[in-house]
């Protein structure tokens, strides 16, 4: 009786062995390698860059975030029509870009809004990004930055040009009680340059901003 395997059995069962070792380097020596010297050399980064003040985690160096508060009528928080709470930008911060993601800097859902340049939708938004932003500030419309206008690439940007953070010293050293004097200082202080000396552009973050003003008082 011939008990030799056959040919193409023979080479189901290399491809399986194959599957498994490449599997087991691949799919668990490798990962689990990367992730201990990530822990070992950027443990922050590697944990997701948090920023914390105490023992509260209050957001991601990485990921932008709405400062807001809550529109009050007659002492009472206002809701829309599904119950929601609805909020205004807190003129007491430094306002953030916009953001695209979901419903705003969701990591989950990040995304651009895929909108062209004469799309009606798109248009509209600028505009009231536009009205808001200059109204919030007290500057005419034409001197709103464009990053107050158009969300980035991934809607998760947690910068803002050094123009934008400009714009709002003013109305943060009046509502802080501070001089403009000493906020523009801060946001020059936050200012960093372009990645390795010639990537992208000069930046402020706004997070580490708004945690640094907090620090300063007012």
């Amino acid at each position: 009786m011939d008990t030799r395997t056959s040919p193409a059995v023979q080479q189901y069962l290399a491809a399986l062995r194959t599957l498994l070792a490449l599997t087991a380097i691949l799919g668990l020596a490798y990962p689990l390698a990367m992730t201990g010297i990530a822990q070992a050399a950027f443990p922050g980064n590697a944990d997701g860059s948090f920023l914390r003040r105490g023992d509260k985690t209050v957001g991601s160096d990485l990921i932008g975030q709405a400062f807001t508060r809550p529109v009050l009528v007659n002492g009472k928080p206002k809701t829309d029509s599904d119950g929601n709470p609805v909020v205004e930008p807190d003129p007491m911060y430094f306002q953030s870009r916009p953001s695209a993601a979901g419903t705003g800097y969701d990591p989950l859902s990040t995304s651009a809004s895929n909108l062209g340049p004469e799309n009606k939708a798109l248009i509209d938004a600028t505009r009231q990004r536009r009205a808001t932003a200059a109204k919030l500030d007290g500057v005419a419309p034409s001197s709103v930055p464009p990053d107050a206008l158009l969300a980035s690439g991934s809607g998760l940007d947690p910068h803002i040009s050094p123009a934008y953070a400009r714009v709002q010293v003013p109305r943060i050293a009046r509502e802080r009680h501070l001089s403009q004097a000493r906020v523009r200082t801060l946001v020059n202080q936050q200012i960093q340059g372009r990645s390795l000396g010639f990537l992208g552009e000069s930046r402020v973050n706004v997070l580490e901003l708004n945690l640094a003003l907090d620090e300063l008082g007012g």
